[in-house]
């Protein structure tokens, strides 16, 4: 087969976390001559290599990557902001002659990279403070009685994302289906899957995998200098509880594994529900250079 079968531009390769993305796309952007531009929310910040599972020095060594660890875990960070970074490097990346893969598990990364948002009202520091106040059962009333079908499209569990909401509908006067309603992306992709059980055991055994290569000491030398976002990394607030006492190892490898698994299957969700990405199932893949045929494959 020929070394270069990808039409010349940007391609996407989404998945769950475990799913070994990351891997085959290194492994892709060496037989194509690409770079890879990381897409995921919490890879991109620096302090936390371990807990967000960013590649090792050794494998971007390999291929150039970019928009990995490069922002302060105390800065905050959204989609919007990602697209603003990524662009001019994806642009300089194709002015050089080279491919683009764009890797990573966070979907709005994608959907503003690929397709942008409709504009939104900026964050309102005086309505935020307000809004902060507020426990989550007020919120969800307050949205609801600005625009009785935004709880629905929201993640009515998640404070962040519920005041934001609000910002939105209220700074606007505008319901917040206006902002959402996107057609599924139909840019060049693939989405990485697994088996529900092999991708299961992946996780369990990466989150040990972590924990065994230091992720404990990590967290203890970032202490507390981490903005809302990075706060938000899988497995921070259960290392944390360890190391103050109140969770034991067992417990906090049970609960990391519980919720990294119950995040895969949100992303994996949302990809097959907002993409058109072509599917590559990795069940049972034992040696890189199949995997990497049937990718080349997909992507003719």
């Amino acid at each position: 087969m020929s070394t270069t079968p990808i039409n010349h531009g940007v391609v996407h390769i989404a998945g769950p976390t475990g799913v070994g993305k990351s891997a085959l796309a290194i492994e892709i952007a060496e037989r194509i001559g690409a770079e890879i531009v990381g897409a995921d929310a919490y890879q991109i910040y620096a302090g936390l290599p371990i807990l967000t599972a960013q590649p090792a020095a050794a494998e971007m060594g390999r291929v150039p990557h970019h928009l990995i660890g490069c922002i302060p875990p105390t800065e905050a960070f959204d989609a919007q902001r990602y697209a603003e970074l990524a662009r001019p490097i994806l642009a300089d990346i194709a002015r050089r002659g080279r491919r683009a893969l764009v890797v990573g598990g966070t979907g709005l990364y994608f959907r503003a990279l690929i397709d942008g948002f409709a504009p939104t009202p900026p964050p309102d520091a005086g309505l935020r403070r307000e809004l902060e106040d507020l426990d989550l059962d007020a919120l969800v009333g307050r949205l609801e009685a600005a625009d009785p079908a935004a709880p629905a499209l929201v993640d009515c569990r998640n404070k962040r994302r519920v005041v934001r909401a609000i910002e939105i509908v209220e700074g606007s006067g505008r319901p917040l289906a206006d902002f959402r309603s996107t057609p599924r992306m139909t840019a060049t992709g693939l989405l990485v899957t697994r088996d529900r059980e092999e991708l299961r055991d992946r996780i369990a055994a990466n989150v040990r995998q972590m924990l065994a290569m230091g992720a404990i000491e990590e967290v203890k030398a970032l202490g507390d200098g981490v903005g809302p976002t990075a706060e938000r990394a899988i497995g921070l607030k259960d290392i944390r509880a360890y190391i103050q006492g109140a969770l034991s190892l067992d417990q906090c490898i049970e609960r990391m594994t519980l919720e990294t698994q119950r995040y895969a299957k949100r992303q994996l969700t949302w990809f097959r529900n907002q993409t058109t990405f072509k599917p590559l199932d990795l069940t049972g893949t034992q040696h890189w250079s199949a995997a990497v045929e049937s990718a080349l494959r997909a992507l003719e």
